[in-house]
């Protein structure tokens, strides 16, 4: 989660765009399980029920292997469930917390043509019953159960669902300690205070046997995030629903109401406009019809040569799957460039030591899930007209299944930047002026986990490069102090963070996102190269230089060799080729990691978050494949301890040479808060690349042609004059 763990979570439980506002007077509201019945979708926006956009789905049926589920196939995995025999009545129905698509193995995906039967639909679910974490591979075909796992207290449960969260935040809210917390501190317990609910870490064997939860309050508003009960923190069983503790350490500290924290625009429009938000409404037009195709399943797209299969997904929020690229110099030959890629976890570690904040330090994928929190995306501004969109079909806590629509957005897009371009100087004789307009296809979708908004974008470009964007906007987490001005602070106490506004600090903190990249370089059998740059000094009397930069080749053979830790002043390439792929020249063919601007966790690596995010230690990992092996902070991290990640998997120092590899890569933010973050952050961002390397034998796009007036749209003249 990000810096709010809380609306994270006030989020699922309406499953709708909408924050479920929980009040300490208790009053009552409708549960996810009574919504489920009315088949809840979201359309257009809008919030509530809707049958039109669920009568779509309906009818849906899987075109390709690695379509995701649809809405049928989820029904009938919940009938499958409900006669399993250790489900069925007089048993307990468990509570569904994942329920995704199970993958056809590789091999058989790789073999699978437009038109052949598809392979066994099937589906991985993981469920909760009576402190026992079931995992079950379910055939819908022969409507079996392959396998049941049972894991009695597990070290690590899945994520928390809506249910889990509302019986908790009812326990807290009740407890007339916090009551009388709230009463303390002049707010109104039945219209005045919002609560929710905040994963614990995990710190110890007291937490052993049972699934913890902390829930922390806020004074309503609609910006709360601003305004925290602070120093009050509950601490309750999820399952009994019982309050282990209640905490109050912030007797003294008022709680912040600033008025100038409402971001809607609704609010913002009275406001007095400046020149710096003036700017007329702009859009890109595109001649003719959209350069991409949508396959026949609807997720499979065609563009300038590119070919992937988008989906979206409950935890990982969005998959890309066999990325291809049509080769214009091997006789237009399809050629594989990526199985898979994916966030496989999001690790967000708050730097404040104190009672109420030690343990927020979130697992965003894995406690919260980013598909379950993407929510439609508003047309024009988080996409641009052009956009096609995909809905989502996923399943309630119950097992049915219900449509969330426009979750992810595809489109063309022109930002006025150049592919490749030359002009030669007059002195040479040639009168050159060439330029070629840069267009990219991107895959967007927005996962709102609470206070933060990520926007994961996957851009693929015509000259064959993949860029991952990640941005980076939403609200702070904040904590109250009584101080409204730095003269007022004790000399030597820490705050944590930077006061931001009146008795408002704003928590230090980082965002680690960690991608799973299942590179398939012109086939599954690849090498991964650190192409090493180092300081070569030249003999006496060789050069009037002292010094070159020299390139060293080393080809990782297991997993120890291939772990990176990046520096600026010890440099490398990292690259993935295939040593059986040669080109006319002798080049293996390969793409390269292009990193942008990151972060390393400073955490001592004893550290309890630490642990459980050892993901982090490296920016860079390789294992070889295992279908098993994708999320990075293991398949249960809602209070894992740490014993079953991407490092622990590492450790066996597995052969990684020529054999089908996955990268892991992490992207890191280390945020310090300023004024200008208050009341809502301005988008921030960092990528890395994906670029080919000896994989084309020129520049792919060198036939690409320069655009004229002719080719566009006529829009009306603008005078721009002063």
């Amino acid at each position: 989660m990000e810096g709010f763990p809380s609306p994270k979570h006030l989020l699922l439980l309406l499953f709708t765009a909408a924050l479920l506002l929980v009040s300490l007077s208790l009053r009552s509201f409708p549960t996810i399980r009574s919504l489920s019945s009315h088949r809840l979708s979201l359309r257009g926006g809008s919030t509530g029920i809707d049958g039109a956009g669920e009568t779509m789905h309906v009818h849906k049926n899987p075109y390709n292997p690695l379509d995701p589920l649809t809405y049928n196939e989820i029904k009938a995995i919940r009938s499958i469930l409900a006669s399993h025999p250790d489900f069925a009545s007089p048993n307990t129905f468990p509570s569904i917390h994942s329920l995704s698509l199970l993958e056809p193995e590789k091999a058989v995906v790789l073999a699978w043509r437009p038109g052949d039967t598809l392979p066994p639909r099937r589906a991985l679910v993981v469920a909760c019953s009576a402190n026992h974490t079931h995992v079950l591979p379910v055939d819908i075909a022969s409507r079996s159960v392959l396998r049941h796992v049972v894991r009695v207290r597990p070290a690590g449960y899945p994520s928390l669902t809506p249910e889990d969260m509302e019986r908790a935040t009812k326990a807290a809210a009740a407890h007339p300690d916090v009551i009388n917390a709230v009463l303390y501190r002049g707010l109104n317990p039945s219209s005045g205070v919002v609560c929710g609910p905040l994963a614990s870490g995990w710190y110890g064997p007291e937490e052993e046997n049972r699934r913890v939860i902390k829930v922390q309050c806020y004074a309503k508003s609609p910006n709360f995030y601003m305004s925290p009960v602070e120093g009050l923190t509950v601490t309750v069983d999820v399952d009994t629903g019982g309050v282990i503790c209640v905490s109050d350490q912030g007797l003294g500290i008022p709680v912040p109401r600033n008025r100038d924290t409402d971001y809607r625009y609704e609010s913002q429009r009275r406001m007095p406009t400046t020149e710096a938000v003036a700017v007329n409404p702009m859009s890109m037009e595109q001649a003719g019809r959209p350069s991409m195709r949508v396959g026949a399943g609807g997720h499979a797209v065609r563009w300038a040569g590119w070919e992937v299969h988008i989906r979206p997904d409950a935890r990982a929020g969005m998959v890309m799957s066999r990325a291809r690229f049509r080769d214009p110099e091997d006789g237009g030959a399809w050629r594989d460039v990526m199985y898979k890629g994916m966030v496989s976890e999001l690790f967000v570690p708050y730097m404040d030591p104190g009672e109420g904040w030690y343990f927020k330090t979130y697992m965003d994928a894995g406690e919260y899930g980013m598909g379950t929190n993407a929510f439609p995306l508003l047309r024009l501004n988080d996409c641009p007209r052009n956009a096609i969109y995909m809905d989502a079909v996923f399943a309630t806590a119950d097992g049915n299944p219900f449509v969330r629509p426009d979750v992810v957005c595809v489109f063309e897009r022109y930002e006025g930047d150049v592919a490749w371009r030359h002009t030669e100087n007059p002195m040479s004789g040639y009168d050159i002026r060439e330029a070629r307009p840069k267009v990219t296809l991107v895959a967007r979708m927005v996962a709102s986990v609470g206070n933060y908004d990520y926007t994961v974008d996957w851009e693929f470009q015509m000259d064959g490069l993949i860029r991952v964007k990640v941005s980076l906007s939403g609200m702070l987490m904040v904590k109250a102090t009584p101080y409204g001005n730095l003269s007022q602070v004790p000399e030597g106490e820490d705050l944590y963070g930077t006061l931001v506004a009146d008795n408002i600090v704003g928590v230090v903190h980082d965002h680690f996102v960690t991608f799973y990249l299942d590179m398939d370089v012109d086939g599954p059998s690849n090498s991964f190269v650190k192409v090493h740059m180092e300081t070569q000094e030249t003999a006496p009397g060789e050069s009037p230089r002292k010094s070159y930069m020299k390139v060293v080749r080393e080809v990782a053979r297991t997993e120890e060799e291939a772990k990176v830790k990046l520096k600026l002043y010890d440099p490398s390439e990292f690259h993935v080729v295939n040593p059986s792929r040669l080109s006319k020249l002798g080049n293996p063919s390969g793409y390269k990691l292009v990193p942008g601007a990151t972060a390393a966790s400073l955490l001592d690596l004893d550290d309890s978050p630490q642990k459980r995010a050892a993901f982090t230690n490296n920016q860079i990992w390789v294992t070889p494949y295992n279908r098993s092996e994708e999320w990075a902070g293991g398949l249960l991290a809602y209070q894992s301890h740490g014993d079953d990640n991407l490092a622990v998997w590492s450790q066996r120092d597995r052969k990684i040479e020529n054999e089908d590899i996955v990268l892991w890569y992490t992207m890191g933010f280390h945020h310090v808060p300023c004024q200008e973050d208050y009341p809502i952050m301005p988008t921030v961002f960092s990528t890395f690349d994906l670029k080919p390397v000896n994989f084309f034998r020129i520049n792919p796009i060198i036939r690409a042609a320069p655009y004229t007036e002719e080719d566009l749209p006529v829009c009306s003249g603008v005078d721009a004059t002063l």
